[in-house]
């Protein structure tokens, strides 16, 4: 999560870093621009009580993006403006633009007990990992240079520069993979789909996430 880390940010397409989270967060790095959007969307009807952090962004939107659905789409002053009033949760510059993801919408959207799919670049997700929440980090990647650069080509929306740009941070970008409890190769929108819900439920199954509903069947038990 840029992302309990899912992404979203930087490429905020291709390499990024997802956070999934729950009130307390999952963390996560996210994949290429359609096939990340489709893994998330896949992931997002199949499992219940997740939903997805929308992150505010100072770059222009691009064809078929929508205000509050992709990003929160503002100006630099602005941005500016919620950083100082500390109202980021986490935040980045990549490849020129700000990125961040609003403390506001986390708590109202963990609230209820909801995991929140973050999506989040790398620098997204190293600030996330300092923060005492219960969070579990994702590094999605495509399967190779080849496939970034073809999906990024192919997407059409970068000048010569920031193609260049992008395919140059790319590799520093990769070797943080280490830095996250999983890793998922988007070569199969379905297969890393499966692969993400499967992560999901294992980590809300751990001992230490299931305290309150094993005590209710501990006290079921004790009052036959």
């Amino acid at each position: 999560m840029r992302a309990s880390v899912v992404n979203s940010g930087w490429l905020m397409n291709e390499i990024d870093a997802f956070v999934l989270r729950k009130l307390e967060d999952r963390d996560l790095s996210p994949a290429p621009p359609a096939d990340r959007r489709a893994l998330i969307r896949r992931v997002l009807d199949s499992v219940p009580n997740l939903s997805y952090s929308v992150s505010y962004t100072t770059r222009p939107p691009r064809n078929g993006e929508i205000h509050g659905r992709e990003y929160f789409f503002v100006n630099r002053e602005t941005f500016e403006a919620m950083v100082r009033a500390n109202e980021f949760l986490e935040w980045a510059s990549v490849h020129g633009n700000l990125y961040g993801t609003a403390k506001q919408q986390v708590a109202l959207e963990t609230a209820a007990g909801t995991d929140i799919v973050l999506e989040v670049d790398v620098q997204g997700a190293a600030s996330i990992r300092n923060l005492t929440l219960d969070t579990v980090s994702i590094f999605i990647l495509p399967p190779s240079y080849e496939t970034l650069r073809d999906r990024l080509i192919a997407r059409g929306t970068d000048s010569a520069e920031q193609l260049a740009l992008r395919l140059k941070n790319a590799p520093e970008e990769l070797r943080q993979f280490s830095c996250f409890d999983y890793v998922i190769i988007n070569d199969d929108v379905e297969r890393a789909a499966n692969q993400l819900a499967s992560i999901i439920y294992g980590e809300r199954a751990r001992c230490e996430r299931q305290d309150s509903v094993v005590n209710e069947v501990i006290q079921n038990f004790k009052s036959v």
